[in-house]
């Protein structure tokens, strides 16, 4: 018997795929176009065919090495044609890349590896930032393998072995391994690809290599045969929007997240994205008509493109195109439609569909679902499409994001319906933060708010237990900072702390941090 049709739900379009994987792409552009550039740093062009010459390279130091595949490489992040090459070559062996980012704490990285429990771990020399861990397990320095001519190739993944692990804040305050397929991500590579066309020279990577953002300027521009131009950060505004962008020809797509621009947009020379790029595309976080507005005189000609998704769903699973004046009136910019081989059901709290246009729970079925968590920890995120009277023996996610399907087929996001937030479009758990925050000796409960501006802030509300004397706010606030700064990502680590005498709780049982925010005075 056929599954009964779901009110609220939507799919995206049913569209094969070019490979197996976006090794097999990478091959393909080096064997036909092996001088067209594949990465760009500054002055040092780095060719398809060389970057698959040096990937091979690495294939073949981490067989010799004892790794293979189904393994785990963990890679040095830095964004250097070496880190791509490195990522290139654990995936052509079969093994998965874990991306370690230079900039963590020393607590977090440590954490990240004994979850992922790599078979080596690849880096890039002198070229690399940060300080390496210790690693009892084989250390490739991939700048020392020679990019030789006629290297044996491996056999290449197929679809359904994991191409990396990406680790996500968790509830526990353990990170979490998102562990995603060759067929995912050449599906989600393939779908962006048209969704941006094939216009321009690429794009700019200038996110961290762990943080879905710089995925999608990574190996989007690489499926398509493009450019991928590594930035060193944010503040590298030549590169990305300054005389060196325009000197190359505009990018065939940036991708930020709304506070990316809210930032950009308050500088001296706010960019003008009109004369660098031929599309602008946001994610990350809720996308506010409002901010497209703001930008409306700086993006004559730019097409536009809201972006969608948890690491779960294999960097993004939906999006909706517009342009600077078909702005939709909605509260926020929707979300759009699936990406293609993908399902979108709206649920109420049993997984059971909402009225046609009646806020629900998003779960995202089909290709673009990971194949769950690292140690099978999945916490009932991950379902049987056949739960939501879809295909049985498929994958499924709950998002915990509240959408609506609006009447013309696009999904609207409402909000959260747990404790997850996005600050500077960095996924954050509170459950996480609230284990460290407790683990500060003295502290007995905690809340946290996040105040939006052209950088977003976070605030800490601290109530302190116990009959000892009250430490002075600057030494507490010094030793949370502290804390967490060893244990966390910076863009955890709360910007303020308040100590207050109460954390309010509201009716629902839930903390009401405006009323604790109102009460303290602050």
């Amino acid at each position: 018997m056929a599954p009964t049709p779901h009110p609220s739900s939507i799919a995206g379009e049913v569209r094969p795929v070019a490979a197996e994987s976006i090794v097999h792409l990478v091959r393909d552009h080096a064997r036909a176009r092996p001088d067209a550039v594949a990465v760009r740093t500054g002055p040092e062009q780095v060719t398809y065919g060389r970057l698959w010459q040096r990937a091979l390279a690495v294939a073949a130091a981490l067989a010799e090495a004892g790794t293979g595949p189904g393994d785990r490489v963990a890679v040095w992040a830095d964004r250097t044609a070496g880190t791509i090459a490195g990522a290139l070559g654990a995936m052509a062996l079969g093994a998965a890349y874990v991306p370690i980012d230079p900039t963590h704490p020393g607590e977090r990285t440590a954490s990240v590896l004994a979850g992922a429990a790599p078979a080596a771990l690849l880096h890039e020399g002198a070229a690399g930032s940060g300080t390496l861990p210790a690693a009892t397990v084989p250390v490739i320095d991939v700048r020392e393998l020679p990019a030789r001519p006629g290297l044996p190739e491996p056999v290449l993944p197929r679809a359904d072995a994991i191409a990396y692990v990406v680790f996500t804040s968790g509830s526990t305050g353990t990170p979490k391994g998102v562990m995603v397929e060759h067929g995912s991500l050449v599906n989600y590579a393939s779908w962006c690809g048209d969704l941006v066309g094939g216009a321009g020279n690429g794009s700019p990577l200038f996110g961290s290599l762990g943080f879905d953002l710089a995925m999608t300027t990574l190996w989007v521009p690489l499926a398509q045969g493009r450019t991928v131009t590594t930035v060193a950060g944010i503040w590298d505004q030549e590169t990305l929007f300054g005389e060196r962008a325009e000197r190359h020809g505009p990018y065939g797509f940036v991708k930020m997240t709304p506070s990316h621009a809210r930032f950009f947009d308050v500088l001296a020379r706010p960019p003008r994205y009109d004369r660098v790029t031929k599309l602008l595309m946001f994610g990350g976080e809720a996308l506010d008509p409002a901010l497209i507005s703001s930008l409306s005189s700086r993006l004559e000609g730019v097409r536009l493109v809201n972006h969608y998704g948890p690491t779960e769903t294999t960097i993004g699973c939906c999006a909706y195109r517009f342009d600077r004046d078909s702005v939709p009136s909605t509260p926020t910019v929707p979300i759009g439609r699936p990406a293609w081989n993908t399902r979108a059901y709206v649920v109420d709290e049993q997984l059971r569909p909402v009225a046609a246009g009646a806020p629900g729970e998003l779960v995202i079925a089909g290709r673009a679902v990971a194949a769950g968590y690292l140690g099978g920890a999945g916490g009932g995120k991950f379902l049987d499409e056949g739960e939501l009277g879809g295909p049985a023996g498929g994958r499924a996610y709950r998002t915990g994001d509240t959408v609506e399907l609006l009447a013309e087929g696009a999904l609207l996001y409402l909000g959260r319906g747990d404790d997850q937030l996005k600050v500077n479009g960095y996924r954050v758990e509170l459950g996480e933060l609230r284990h460290h925050v407790l683990s500060v000796p003295g502290v007995a409960d905690a809340a946290f708010d996040i105040v939006r501006g052209p950088v977003d802030t976070m605030e800490l509300f601290v109530r302190l237990g116990g009959q000892g004397p009250r430490p002075g706010a600057e030494e507490f606030t010094a030793l949370v900072r502290k804390t967490l700064s060893a244990a966390l990502p910076s863009a955890l680590v709360p910007d303020a702390v308040h100590l207050v005498d109460e954390i309010v709780v509201n009716a629902n049982g839930k903390t009401d941090v405006a009323a604790t925010r109102a009460r303290a005075g602050r």
